[in-house]
């Protein structure tokens, strides 16, 4: 039986609630070539972004590699974050990456996003 409810109530509930707005920021490194040592190495790179980014208010949410032809010719190291702070995350962003050889260019997306509704419900287990 699920029990649905609008409005958090319980302490635990309202630990759930998710912001009204967010805003999400990809970047996108198009890189020259890939092999086995340009994941180690976007891995090291976002970990001095995460290192450096004292200040700056955002949350991680994804990092991965395209491999070409899933979307374009292009392969792609892309990493997600959660911010309201686009215009120091993009400068720390190309402070760190600004001088990786392997990157052809660096492309960014930013989406907005409006909570229209938020439900909470348990399911049995």
């Amino acid at each position: 039986m699920e029990k649905s409810i609008q409005e958090a109530q319980t302490d635990f509930e309202k630990k759930l609630v998710q912001e009204q707005y967010n805003v999400n920021v990809a970047f996108y490194v198009h890189l020259n070539a890939y092999d086995n040592t340009v994941r180690a190495e976007l891995e090291r790179r976002l970990e001095e972004v995460f290192f450096f980014s004292k200040g700056v208010d955002w949350k991680f949410d994804s990092f991965g590699i395209e491999k070409a032809g899933s979307r374009g010719k292009n392969v792609l190291g892309y990493f997600i974050f959660r911010t309201a702070n686009v215009s120091d995350l993009k400068k720390l962003f190309l402070q760190e990456f600004g001088d990786y050889e392997n990157a052809k260019k660096i492309t960014c997306s930013v989406a907005e996003y409006e909570k229209i509704n938020e439900e909470f419900f348990e399911l049995e287990v």
